[in-house]
């Protein structure tokens, strides 16, 4: 095939991809529960390195996420949008990022970024986790940021230096974590030194409220919020930044209330990651019995009448863990620890399958990661290149058959 072949084929497949966003952003596919599907996936564009994910997928097809930079270095926040890439830029320091599913279907984006000036206590805050490694990773202040009508703004914070953005409704609220100024060397572990809670922004600029900690807790995150303003997050001591004993308890603030959602036996990691409109959560949690530094979780389930479950593995693997959740119950995340590598998967009706067994056969990378699902079914997340060493986002678009 010549090259302008595959600059034409490109442009197709693109032209394609933004048709088939454009109907399911009109309408939502009608449930099909007892067709074979497969999944037509196509690369989302890159902009220069070779490390790109989606985290984000709302019901307009908008995908969110991050892509590397050339040198793959730093890492920038950004938008997929009828199959073009729009790179979100930064508050002013290397990095940014669209970490979490958002959601919101109304022009907002929300992420971490970091700004041009200097952490000045050493802190690598939340945010490092969700850079590259490497020297451009930490040292510099991280804010959540609120990405709309194509400028990025920063979110305040509780008074400390840092903060991080993860959620939005149709409202207008965000949800996340802030740090406020309270040193406290007994619960803080190295480099953490500051306490920090979960917030709500908006629906006014620059609006922030502290949501209520689990009682005994003095720190907390909030990782996803619906339209109902239900929120979903963590709540437990400072430790490192978020995750461990950070995560003792995973919550839900419904009316002002603070429900412990429980654990399937351990006390840290219990991490909801998103929520439906119907109020059911999913995430990840520890094991019973493992060692908090050992990252082997469980993907689960929690509804209000059915409490926490458990989602099971993919055959072969250790560990897994849900990020998106739709209407229709259909969860979607990740399956790792064992000889097939890492892998995406799609839950639903009980039943956890192998995403690269429901995609069409002439797609031959890896779906690594499922980072979110919206309510049309459509799946990002990345996708392994074996022959290349290049890791994509992707958006995976149902087919019913």
């Amino acid at each position: 095939m010549t090259t302008q072949q595959q600059i034409t084929t490109r442009r197709a497949s693109l032209l394609l991809l933004a048709i088939l966003i454009a109907i399911f952003c009109a309408a939502s596919l009608p449930a099909q529960e007892q067709a074979e599907r497969q999944y037509q996936v196509f690369n989302l564009p890159s902009l220069g390195g070779v490390r790109d994910q989606g985290n984000s997928v709302n019901n307009c097809g908008w995908v969110a996420g991050y892509f590397n930079l050339p040198g793959n270095q730093s890492r920038h926040a950004v938008l997929w949008r009828s199959g073009v890439a729009i790179d979100l830029g930064t508050l002013g320091g290397p990095n940014s990022n669209v970490a979490w599913p958002v959601k919101n279907n109304k022009g907002i984006i929300v992420g971490i970024s970091q700004t041009d000036e200097p952490e000045p206590f050493g802190e690598t805050w939340s945010c490092a986790a969700f850079f590259p490694s490497g020297p451009n990773n930490s040292g510099k202040i991280c804010l959540g940021f609120v990405w709309e009508n194509g400028a990025m703004r920063a979110l305040p914070t509780l008074g400390g230096k840092n903060g991080f953005a993860a959620g939005a409704n149709n409202q207008g609220q965000i949800v996340g974590w802030a740090e406020n100024t309270v040193r406290d060397p007994t619960s803080c572990v190295a480099p953490q030194l500051f306490q920090f809670r979960a917030v709500i922004w908006g629906p006014r600029r620059d609006q922030i409220e502290e949501l209520p900690l689990h009682p005994g807790d003095n720190s907390s995150a909030a990782t996803a919020i619906n339209n109902r303003g239900q929120v979903v997050g963590i709540s437990g001591i400072c430790d490192q930044a978020v995750g461990r004993h950070t995560a003792r308890h995973a919550v839900l603030w419904d009316k002002g209330e603070v429900i412990d959602l429980g654990n399937i036996g351990a006390k840290h990691w219990n991490t909801p990651t998103a929520i439906n409109e119907h109020g059911d959560v999913v995430g990840f949690a520890g094991l019973p019995g493992s060692d908090p530094d050992t990252l082997i979780f469980q993907a689960f389930l929690w509804t209000k009448h059915n409490g926490i479950q458990p989602l099971g593995k993919l055959p072969g693997n250790l560990s897994s863990q849900a990020f998106g959740i739709n209407e229709r119950g259909q969860v979607v995340g990740v399956s790792s620890g064992g000889p097939g590598g890492t892998r995406a998967f799609l839950w639903e009706n009980g039943v956890m399958k192998d995403l690269n067994m429901l995609k069409e056969p002439s797609y031959t990378a890896r779906l690594e990661i499922a980072g979110d699902i919206n309510d049309a079914g459509e799946i990002t997340g990345r996708a392994f290149d074996s022959s290349t060493g290049v890791r994509s986002a992707f958006l995976a678009i149902p087919r019913h058959r």
